[in-house]
């Protein structure tokens, strides 16, 4: 019987043994199809099984069958499952290679190609503190809002839309405005390269060919020397070979809105070739009065794509042309309370719009059309060698518009002299009183000028239009090479030439025979100018500019830069490490058609022109994550920037070709530390920062008393050197994959972003860059009491929590609640002259909610079409809030009231004059908790809009 048990034991082992052996290996790599990024945690089962398994921490399976043949289902939640059939020998391992899942809602313009001048931060393995969001989301979700604001549910991340105008919108990051965050279009830097502005009306066709944007918040990833001091906007679009299909989409929404948008793909050829078109149109009323606009938005890629697979080229040509009305005058709180109704501020009123023979019309309105062409070359030289190049050009054309002049010393556009009882515009008495009728609130009647009626700087108002227009080129060229299995080095050029064309043209005279104009030192007196031009933006990207009757300034802005840069990456297992550095120069070019004579036969001023001023500047940082598992991971980097100072503002000073004689770089130092974790349910970042920004150049200005001739005025200015902003904050975001129809999202930030020590300076005289003495025969000052005032423009508190809820099969519901706190007025440095100012103005935190429905059905006989349905509304609770300040007028103690009383000026350095008794001030001068002085904006009610698509 024994004997029995051992031979029936042996027969176990031995089949037993047999099936070991005789398993199956299927191995592979799950992967994002859309920014090429490994899917940790990614699960992968035997179809009709429960044998399954997950992806590690770079995306890589390994799974056992007993099975020859079958099928594994590939799934992540929020991706298309994928199922892939298999045969394989007994015993023998199948590779599946690279296994590529694509988001559930799709790229709606194609799949993501990076090409690679982009520096695409890479999840667990760039040390950056970085935030993703896909086409999909973006096509869903942007709605009507501006391209910037689906950026609010990301951490430290502000946006508005400034005014109300359309693509008059602005982003803030970590504190800092928009003029310190670089901005790229697939690797390309769109900054301004005078001032550094971004102009998102200049963009505002670039969210219908976007396929994916990045924000990479502080220092970032690319290795251009470029002003990432808050942060890296990475705008990825599409290519010529995005997969092949065709789109129709059209959307309404409130206040007449309305955009179409047709686009076709050929799909990768069997030739290599590919192309791609879209054209899509954009109008409405906008939300606040007088704020219509129009937009055509166009696009073109054509791509080739060698057999062997070395060569990738894209050129891409793509611009929109627009024009909007727009709100540019701050008005006080108590002037949208004059316009509202019972107590509740008017959030639509504008100050610059009214009625010109019973049609609608504005003082404000930008059009511009700036197209951008783009040839991208990636070369795979060998193995380890690729050469990635974007050589690039824009032609801008266009400016905004506003008023010139005077009528009896009024000025136009903030006085209330020209606006009738409902807050408009009297633009038909201001046409009346040009053309020498009498007005009876306007004052004495019009001056003739030689029998006519000429407007003026002091005699007449008109719309004048202040050209900004431009021609760039520019070229990035990156050499990456693979030294070893752990040692990559890149190296590369970006190279950029510019030149701005400023001046001021006519688009209505409003009744006046012409205008008499007296800015131009070519000719003695004055010179006339009859001829307006369209406020509209032209088609033709190289419309000719010369020849126009211009008048108030003209002048070209030149700026050329030449850098280098070079990074070294180490890779092995858990560990990825990166030093970069740049080297750049920036020279600069003032030329000056008005200030300085330049007609024959007079002699020309040889100072119209300036000689090239050469700054160099650059950047050294470096980083290093550590994937302590496949669960947990930590990043810190560090990083240093010298600066050089804007051409506006920073090189040449009192709009003329003075240099500035004190010219610095500013100086950026970054801190930040982060935490990730990845598992299958949830995702989480934790990140800390500290930057701190010195040496930025702030100019004040004053009158005084000439000490010899008190009848005589010296215009002075004092260049505050040793301004100082450190910025520090914590920053947490997640996704909970809760089940397979609900995903919850969420962040929060908490910034303290303040103002660090007082600067004085001397004042020097405008005239001989010279120090302003004062009485005692000493170099007059000013000290600015900035330290620890609090960094205003965006709120230092946000938090955010989000979810999408799939109903049923193509039917989904989300929403999202922010709530922003510790939010301040966007401060003048200029006005804390005073030891005992109030600090900066705290204005009342608020919460928004957006919401939406989306189904998708997909029809045609092999449902290989779908149509899509989406419905959104932002701001669903109509909640009343204020969105910026651009003053900084603080509550008073009584104490402060009662020194203040009836009496005139300044003596606070809070701009006010008070009369009546403090609990009638407390009572009356407020609108919750904020003083009704304060020029604001308020921020969009409730809006909405629907949008039906047709992919096939």
């Amino acid at each position: 019987m024994k004997n029995l048990k051992n031979w029936i034991f042996m027969v176990v082992l031995i089949f037993t043994s047999i099936s070991a052996l005789s398993q199956n290996q299927i191995t592979g790599s799950v992967f994002d199809g859309g920014l090429n990024s490994a899917l940790p945690g990614a699960s992968i089962v035997v179809k009709g099984t429960t044998n399954g398994t997950s992806s590690d921490l770079n995306g890589k399976f390994n799974i056992s069958t007993a099975a020859n043949s079958g099928q594994l289902e590939i799934s992540f939640i929020g991706y298309t499952t994928k199922t892939i059939s298999f045969t394989i020998t007994a015993g023998k391992t199948l590779d599946l290679g690279k296994v590529v899942l694509s988001e559930e809602d799709g790229n709606l313009l194609g799949d993501i190609v990076i090409m690679g001048v982009a520096d695409v931060a890479k999840d667990r393995k760039t040390p950056v503190a970085v935030s993703t969001i896909k086409a999909a989301e973006i096509q869903q979700k942007l709605g009507s809002q501006e391209f910037p604001e689906i950026l609010n549910t990301t951490p430290s991340v502000f946006a508005t839309k400034g005014g109300g105008g359309y693509g008059d919108s602005k982003i803030n990051i970590r504190g800092f405005d928009q003029k310190n965050i670089a901005v790229m279009v697939n690797g390309m830097p769109i900054n301004d390269m005078e001032g550094g502005s971004v102009y998102w009306s200049n963009w505002s066709g670039l969210a219908d060919v976007t396929s994916a944007m990045q924000v990479q918040r502080g220092l970032g990833s690319s290795k251009l020397a470029i002003s990432s001091v808050g942060g890296t906007i990475n705008i990825l679009t599409r290519t010529a070979d995005a997969k092949e299909g065709a789109i129709l989409s059209a959307g309404v929404g409130n206040n007449d809105y309305f955009k179409a948008l047709a686009s076709y793909s050929t799909g990768l050829l069997e030739n290599g070739l590919s192309a791609s078109v879209l054209l899509s149109q954009t109008m409405g009323d906008g939300y606040v009065d007088g704020t219509k606009f129009e937009g055509t938005n166009y696009y073109f890629g054509l791509g080739y794509r060698t057999k062997d697979d070395r060569h990738n080229f894209q050129f891409t040509f793509t611009g929109a042309t627009q024009w909007h009305d727009q709100r540019s005058t701050n008005s006080s709180i108590n002037d949208y309370l004059q316009y509202g109704l019972d107590g509740e501020p008017n959030r639509k009123y504008n100050a610059d719009s009214g009625y010109l023979n019973g049609k609608e019309f504005s003082w404000k309105r930008n059009y511009y059309h700036k197209p951008v062409a783009s040839f991208n070359w990636d070369f795979k030289i060998n193995d380890i060698m690729k050469l990635s190049s974007v050589f690039y050009g824009s032609w801008g054309r266009g400016g905004g518009t506003g008023a010139i002049g005077q009528i009896n010393k009024v000025s136009g556009e903030r006085s209330a002299t020209f606006r009738d009882a409902n807050g408009n515009v009297r633009f038909d008495d201001i046409v009346a009183w040009n053309q020498g009728g009498h007005v009876a609130d306007f004052g004495a009647d019009k001056v003739m000028t030689n029998g006519k009626n000429f407007n003026s700087a002091t005699n007449g108002l008109s719309r004048r239009s202040n050209i900004n227009s431009h021609d760039w080129y520019g070229a990035v060229i990156n050499l990456n090479t693979k030294i070893s299995n752990t040692l990559t080095w890149d190296i590369g050029l970006d190279a950029r030439t510019y030149k701005g064309y400023h001046y001021q043209i006519l688009t209505d005279l409003l009744g006046a025979d012409g205008f008499e104009d007296k800015s131009n030192k070519n000719y003695p007196g004055s010179t006339y100018v009859y001829q307006t031009y369209n406020a509209k933006p032209s088609f033709n990207p190289f419309e000719s500019m010369s020849g126009r009757e211009k008048i108030g300034y003209d002048n070209d802005g030149e700026v050329n830069w030449i850098g280098g840069f070079t990074q070294l990456e180490y890779s092995k297992d858990n560990l990825t490490a990166f030093i970069q550095g740049a080297l750049s120069n920036q020279s600069f070019r003032r030329l000056d058609y008005f200030s300085y004579n330049q007609a024959n036969p007079n002699p020309k001023d040889p100072n119209y022109i300036t000689d090239w001023k050469d700054i160099v500047g650059g950047n050294v940082k470096g980083g290093v994550n550590y994937n302590i598992n496949q669960f947990h991971n930590v990043f810190a980097n560090a990083g240093y920037y010298s600066r050089q100072p804007y051409m506006n503002g920073g090189v040449y000073l009192n709009n003329k070709n003075d240099i500035n004689p004190d010219l610095k770089n500013e100086k950026i130092i970054g801190f930040e530390a982060g935490y990730g974790l990845r598992t299958s349910k949830f995702n989480a970042n934790v990140n800390l920062y500290r930057t701190t920004w010195k040496d930025r150049i702030l100019r004040t200005k004053a009158t005084f008393k000439d000490r010899e001739d008190d009848k005589k005025e010296i215009f002075g200015f004092a260049n505050m050197y040793g301004v100082e902003q450190v910025h520090m904050g914590a920053e947490l975001d997640f996704v909970y994959y809760a089940t397979d129809w609900a995903t919850i999202t969420g962040s929060f930030s908490y910034g303290d972003w303040k103002y660090k020590g007082n600067v004085t300076a001397t004042y020097l005289d405008e005239q001989d860059n010279k120090a302003i003495l004062g009485d005692d025969g000493n170099p007059l000052k000013n000290t600015l009491y900035l330290d620890g005032v609090k960094v205003g423009e965006a709120p230092q508190t946000s938090m955010n929590i989000g979810a999408v809820i799939k109903v049923v099969k193509g039917l989904s519901v989300d929403g999202n609640f922010r709530y922003n706190d510790r939010f301040y007025a966007n401060i003048n440095p200029e006005n804390f002259s005073k030891e005992d100012h109030k600090g900066s103005l705290k204005l009342p935190a608020f919460g928004l909610l957006d919401a939406g429905v989306s189904y998708k059905m997909e029809v045609g006989n092999a449902k290989q079409n779908a149509l899509s349905f989406r419905f959104n509304v932002n701001n669903v609770l109509d909640k009343v809030y204020i969105s910026e300040s651009r003053t900084n007028n603080v509550t008073l103690t009584g104490d402060e009231f009662a020194a203040l009383k009836d009496k005139s000026g300044d003596p606070s350095g809070q701009n006010k004059t008070f009369k009546g008794d403090y609990n009638a001030y407390l009572a009356d001068g407020f609108y919750n908790g904020v003083d009704k002085t304060n020029e604001v904006y308020f921020g969009v009610g409730r809006t909405w809009n629907f949008t039906m698509r047709f992919e096939f």
